[in-house]
């Protein structure tokens, strides 16, 4: 089959995200599918496009072997107007990239941005193609639920626009038992039409590194013992807890990387705090990390409190069982019950850091404990979440996925 990506997010920008539909598409093309990508030019997480970037209209290259058209979007970040502009500029762009794009049989679009659905939509349509829509955040539930937008006709123009799509798509797929769940229970979205595609690891990035000393001084970090966060800073982190929490582990070094909205909120929190032993990391490329997580002795995922987050399954924790490095994971619900069901780490409620804190000197304390745990984390993810494993699991059911003209999907042009 022709698969078409459509994603306003992908390498060489950094985060979950990128890395997730940059593994799924190489893994298609190990399966011996063509797969064409169209996204934005990079320009995340600073939302900013470079110089040369901003007047382009677009270009075409490679991308670890995978074609690549990218296409100009107005750059943003935050939550307001201009990241709202942002996402309806690349609905807009990413559109004609798509119609210029090969025909396709399968067009899989990345959500959110809710927006861009409409747009693979279309494409699929003028291609007689498959509209698969992959759904990585339950947008507007999340936003309604961490209280980030508020009741409104905003609010409920995108649960409308919602509801079509999941009517209109041939197939919607989850990337968590806790969304598949929500959207056949709450959503009205036939069981059927749910696909299941989990993050994965890229078992030769995230990997068993020893503690390099050239690592530690090119970041600048200090002697001593580490633990680190890698991922995005934002509100839906609830990284206030790990700041909270280094006041109670004075000794222990927290080196939080990456970038997002929440940051420079963090940040001045840490320095409000005085939390002298919490260290901030520009986004590393995710071939740096397993050197990072080399020098730690655990790594940190953390969520909010909430019933949504518990449907969550960061990716953040399974590249630290990828390392063989123990979870420290604060949080409920699936991805706590991943960790414990690996027997990989220790899990605290969300937003406690006194809980954080006696969890982080468990494991300090007990070296041979950490070392167990990392090493049956490593062990689950070479069985259970290995990339090639779960997109062969994937495509076995797009094929049986039925057509709304009775017939399957890697049926070609169905619709034309």
């Amino acid at each position: 089959m022709r698969f078409l990506i459509l994603t306003q997010y992908y390498p060489p920008e950094i985060g979950a995200a990128q890395a997730r539909l940059s593994a799924f598409a190489h893994e298609l093309q190990r399966a011996g599918h063509d797969v064409e990508v169209v996204t934005a030019l990079p320009n995340y997480p600073g939302g900013e496009l470079s110089r040369s970037d901003r007047r382009s209209p677009g270009r075409r290259e490679v991308v670890g072997g995978v074609p690549v058209r990218r296409t100009w979007l107005l750059a943003g970040t935050g939550a307001g107007a201009r990241r709202l502009a942002s996402y309806l500029s690349f609905a807009a762009t990413g559109l004609a990239g798509a119609l210029a794009a090969r025909r396709p049989d399968v067009v899989f679009v990345e959500s959110p941005p809710l927006f861009l659905g409409v747009s693979g939509w279309l494409a699929a349509r003028r291609a007689g193609a498959a509209f698969i829509f992959n759904v990585s955040d339950l947008w507007p539930d999340s936003v309604r639920d961490l209280g980030i937008l508020r009741d409104g006709p905003a609010l409920r123009a995108a649960e409308r626009l919602e509801r079509w799509l999941y009517a209109h798509a041939d197939g919607v797929t989850a990337v968590t038992e806790g969304i598949r769940a929500r959207l056949v229970e709450h959503k009205n979205v036939p069981a059927r039409k749910v696909l299941f595609l989990p993050n994965g690891v890229d078992l030769a990035v995230f990997r068993p590194e020893e503690a390099d000393p050239a690592v530690r001084v090119r970041h600048a970090l200090p002697d001593g013992p580490l633990v680190l966060y890698a991922g995005n800073h934002g509100y839906a982190q609830a990284l206030d807890t790990v700041i909270l929490a280094a006041a109670l582990v004075p000794d222990v070094t927290l080196v939080l990387v990456g970038a997002g909205s929440d940051k420079p909120r963090i940040e001045r929190l840490a320095a409000d705090r005085r939390a002298s032993n919490v260290r901030f990391l520009p986004p590393v490329p995710q071939e740096e990390i397993a050197g990072l997580y080399g020098l730690s002795f655990a790594g940190l995922a953390t969520l909010r409190g909430s019933a949504l987050m518990e449907g969550a399954r960061p990716a953040k924790a399974l590249a630290v069982m990828g390392c063989a490095k123990p979870v420290l994971y604060s949080g409920a619900g699936e991805g706590a019950a991943l960790v414990r069901t690996a027997d990989a780490g220790i899990t605290v409620p969300p937003e406690d850091p006194e809980a954080l804190a006696s969890a982080i000197r468990r494991l300090m304390d007990d070296p041979a404990e950490a070392s167990r745990l990392g090493t049956n984390g490593r062990r689950y993810v070479e069985s259970h979440l290995s990339w090639p494993a779960l997109t062969d699991a994937w495509l076995e059911q797009l094929r049986a996925l039925p057509g709304q003209d009775g017939s399957t999907v890697d049926a070609p042009h169905r619709h034309s």
